[in-house]
């Protein structure tokens, strides 16, 4: 019995090693892609902040400006007034109307009646 109590104890203590050799290599290969990820987070934020600062020196209003003068004949740009604003009150919305009326009404309770009475 006590043979059998050393392999077992032998048996198990090597499982318990394969087990943890096993999920050393599966967290170092976890961390190696977290790693790759930051990296690539990292890269795409630089992209971003390159990209942001790609269009605010596009969208600066000396340029649009010299660009609306040279294409004005074509696209015939003009500045907004205040008198093209509306009030939210303006804003012609549906109203709630239901085209039900009372006569398309159903009694189920005369139905239902008349549904006993012929089955007694």
């Amino acid at each position: 019995m006590r043979s059998f109590l050393y392999v077992f104890s032998a048996v198990f203590v090597m499982t318990l090693a394969y087990w943890a050799y096993h999920e050393n290599y599966r967290t170092k290969s976890a961390m190696g892609e977290v790693a790759a990820l930051q990296r690539d987070i990292g890269q795409m934020r630089e992209e971003l902040a390159m990209l942001n600062a790609e269009w605010a020196y596009l969208n600066r209003p000396d340029r649009l400006r010299a660009l609306v003068e040279i294409n004005f004949d074509r696209l015939g740009l003009m500045p907004l007034r205040p008198e093209q604003f509306g009030r939210v009150d303006q804003i012609a919305y549906p109203g709630m109307t239901t085209n039900m009326e009372i006569s398309d009404a159903v009694d189920v309770v005369a139905t239902q009646d008349a549904t006993l009475g012929a089955d007694q």
